[in-house]
């Protein structure tokens, strides 16, 4: 099982990427990282790795055949700027651009001061999810384990994600793609209204990585708002058993249902 199926330059999307709004629409995780896997292997520097990526969502991604495209627009020697574009037939879905950086060896203190390992997935919990009204999707694809809080519970979580399929058939799962499936959860998991009487959708994310994350396991220390003016912001610290790996933010569009 998987979110999609390779068929020539295409991706079959399955119906493990339905996202929470529309039945009919993915949810924005598996498609960023369908789009980030290809970011990073356009890039042209060996050895470099993404450090931050941000993908504009255009339109409401559709459960059907995609496309994917990336290239280097700034060349560097140790660090390159790639663009790419997620498209259904002739329509741009996705946009986004994204920083390689070249790793080297620096002696460092691999554990900054006042850092603190968080509990794992085994001490965490299974909570339900938002009542969609339908079985099978991003949320049936992923494993979800709460520290804190919880999706019907809106307000600050913690909450441990990991990939129950392939991004893509055949594939093993890398470190980016399990990262960027899962950061895109962050306005899901610290929902900061009610589900059933507000929507909170994201109209873009961005992911800094410090590092790539080690395991199956990410997690998601997210924070989100709602502003009476019908813009909000999630705010997310990755996080993988050793500690932090990044942050991510998404700009999130407020309405009534």
């Amino acid at each position: 099982m998987s979110f999609y199926l390779p068929d020539g330059s295409r991706y079959l999307a399955t119906e493990l990427t339905r996202g929470p709004w529309d039945p009919d629409s993915q949810h924005a995780g598996p498609p960023c990282a369908l789009l980030g896997r290809e970011l990073d292997r356009a890039g042209e520097i060996e050895g470099a790795r993404l450090a931050r990526a941000t993908f504009e969502i255009l339109r409401p991604v559709p459960i059907a055949p995609l496309t994917v495209s990336a290239a280097v627009v700034r060349p560097g020697r140790s660090v390159e700027l790639v663009e790419g574009v997620l498209s259904h037939e002739d329509t741009e879905i996705l946009r986004a651009r994204a920083w390689r950086i070249r790793v080297s060896a620096v002696d460092l203190d691999p554990k900054p001061p006042g850092e603190e390992s968080t509990p794992g997935p085994g001490t965490a919990e299974a909570r339900g999810f938002f009542p969609t009204g339908h079985e099978t999707g991003y949320h049936s694809a992923m494993e979800v384990r709460f520290l804190s809080g919880a999706y019907l519970d809106p307000g600050p979580a913690r909450a441990w994600m990991r990939m129950r399929v392939a991004l893509i058939e055949g594939e093993e799962p890398s470190a980016l793609d399990r990262v960027l499936v899962a950061a895109d959860s962050g306005n899901g998991v610290s929902a900061p209204l009610d589900y059933r009487r507000y929507l909170f959708i994201n109209a873009d994310l961005s992911v800094a990585l410090r590092r790539m994350p080690e395991g199956e396991w990410v997690l998601l220390d997210a924070t989100s708002h709602a502003e009476p003016d019908g813009i909000g912001l999630s705010d997310t610290l990755l996080g993988d058993a050793r500690g932090p790996i990044g942050r991510a933010t998404q700009s999130l569009l407020i309405a009534q249902r």
